[in-house]
């Protein structure tokens, strides 16, 4: 099972997209372990977006089609919804 997921830093409002095979590992490398990198800069984050796939090379399209500029729209409208 892989993640596509959303994060979202509230106090910078700055968005970042990635997949996983493990979130919570993944938050927690995002919010407290790496220490080089752009995640590492606008800590912390929260997941606000998640969608689960079964093969990893559709999580990898998925997370490549939220990259896009269609895609932060809708990332950006679900996050000005709340």
């Amino acid at each position: 099972m892989y993640t596509v997921y959303v994060l979202y830093s509230s106090k910078f409002k700055k968005i970042y997209i990635g997949y996983t095979s493990n979130l919570q590992q993944r938050l927690l490398s995002h919010n407290l372990i790496a220490n080089k990198g752009y995640t590492t800069k606008f800590r912390p984050w929260n997941v606000i977006y998640t969608e689960i796939f079964d093969l990893k090379n559709l999580a990898i399209i998925r997370e490549k089609q939220l990259k896009t500029a269609k895609g932060r729209l809708f990332i950006w409208e679900l996050i000005n919804s709340k």
